[in-house]
This record gives structure tokens, C-alpha cells and sequence, in this order.
């Protein structure tokens, strides 16, 4: 199986809250897999630097006392992107939530992650297209086995691997090569930027993904691009923003 020949960063985040663009990492859980086989793990609490809201911490456990002492993500975000190289990625909601959030952790800490190369395939889109569950559902499904220890990164993170083991043979029509997977986890679409705001026609044209714009040739409304260029984005969202404007003042 293709997946075997691939070196795969499972991850899982807990955080502050559910804003990609504004909450921090609390807790980081990767498992290294290669050759088809869980080879490093790497947990670790982070400071944030902000108060952990209460509904915060009700859900994960983690509070301020337990991260005071910890490293913040600036201090460990050098190790981490080297970590990564070469990697490609995998995770339950991660093309939504853990990649975008960690990706803004790593603007603040004055890093570009470069994922132009990785691929990534995320078992909750799997789950999605297949059944309409949620993670600890998910296990139960596929697995039949309580998922234990919910929203402890390091449980989550092994519960996904385990249920994305669980799809490959559920379903033998899944793709097999990860290039394949990380657009069946786009929902068909080739992603352009790290939250999937942009994708691109037969033609290499840049297409809106979201909104009311969805499905129309991102040079067809100046004006909601540069309402994007001076919102909430991504930095990488609002370079794809300029890249079109410029070309558009071109001619």
C-alpha cells in the first residue's frame, strides 16, 4: 500500500478555543509514522500566553497552573518545523482546524511553513463523505471501542491513526496514493491555500472556495479581495489576494 512508503505526521491540538486565526496551542501530540508504523511521539503542553478560557479548560482538562511552567511556542517552533521536513500530515478535522491554527502559531513565531509539497489526509473528511460522525462515533463504528480519554491530544491523535487503519480496509475504493487522498480530503478540489479559500480551474485560473463567491474566478470581484486582503485570513490566503489584484492592475 502506498501509505506504507510515506513518512506521515498524525497530529492533534488542543488550544484556547476554536478561532484558527486568534487561540493558541495548549497541547501539541504528534506520532511519526513510516514505513506504516508508528516510530516517534511527541507530546508536549505549551504555554499560550493568554488566560485558557473555563469552557477551554472544561474540555480538555488543561489549565493555567498545568502550562505555566511550560515552553512557549515561539521556544519550541524552530524543533518543530524541523520535525516536520519532508513530512506530509494527517489528523481528524485538521484541513479546518489544526493545520490553519498551527500554521498561524508559526507566523506569530515569525516562521513560513511551507506546505506547498505536503500532503494531507484527514480521517473526520473520510468519516464525513462516508458516514456523518464525530471522532469518539467514529471509533465506536469502526473500531467497536470506546474512545477513552477524548480530547486528550495524545489519545486523540492514536484513536485517528487507528481509525484511518480501520477505513483503508473498510472502504477499497479509498484512494491508495496520498497525492490522490489529500484532494479526496479537499472534497475534490486542489487547495491553494493552508484554509482551502482558494482553488484553481482547468486553466491554473485561481477559484473562490467559500462564501458567495464559491465556484467563481477570483479575479471576477476586486472588491471582495481586498475586502480579504484587510480581514481575518491567512497570510498565505491574502498573498494569493495580492498575487490576482497585481495581475489584475497589469492590464
Amino acid at each position: 500500500m502506498e501509505f506504507k512508503k510515506k513518512v506521515i505526521c498524525w497530529l492533534d491540538l488542543e488550544t484556547t478555543g476554536v478561532d484558527i486565526t486568534k487561540d493558541r496551542i495548549v497541547e501539541i501530540a504528534v506520532i511519526k509514522v513510516q514505513d506504516g508504523k508508528p516510530n516517534i511521539e511527541k507530546g508536549l503542553f505549551i504555554n499560550p500566553e493568554m488566560p485558557i478560557p473555563a469552557e477551554a479548560s472544561k474540555i480538555h482538562k488543561i489549565t493555567d497552573d498545568i502550562v505555566k511552567s511550560s515552553p512557549t511556542f515561539k521556544q519550541i517552533a524552530k524543533a518543530l518545523i524541523e520535525f516536520f521536513d519532508g513530512c506530509d500530515f494527517g489528523g481528524y478535522n485538521c484541513n479546518y482546524y489544526d493545520i490553519p491554527l498551527l500554521y498561524n502559531e508559526f507566523q506569530r513565531a515569525g516562521i513560513e511553513w511551507d506546505l506547498s509539497k505536503a500532503k494531507i489526509v484527514d480521517v473526520c473528511t473520510i468519516f464525513k463523505r462516508q458516514e456523518e460522525r464525530t471522532l469518539e462515533a467514529a471509533m465506536k463504528f469502526y473500531c467497536n471501542k470506546e474512545h477513552k480519554d477524548a480530547h486528550s491530544a495524545m489519545a486523540d491523535v492514536k484513536a485517528t491513526i487507528e481509525i484511518f487503519d480501520a477505513q483503508q480496509e473498510r472502504y477499497p475504493t479509498l484512494p491508495k496514493v496520498i497525492a490522490v487522498l489529500d484532494k479526496y480530503c479537499n472534497y475534490d478540489v486542489m487547495r491553494c491555500d493552508v484554509s482551502g479559500n482558494f482553488t484553481r480551474n482547468e486553466a491554473g485560473e485561481y477559484v473562490f472556495n467559500f462564501g458567495k463567491n464559491k465556484g467563481k474566478l477570483a479575479s471576477s470581484d476586486k472588491s471582495y479581495l481586498e475586502w480579504m486582503v484587510n480581514g481575518s485570513f491567512n497570510a498565505d490566503t491574502k498573498k494569493i489576494c495580492k498575487e490576482v489584484l497585481n495581475i489584475n492592475t497589469l492590464f
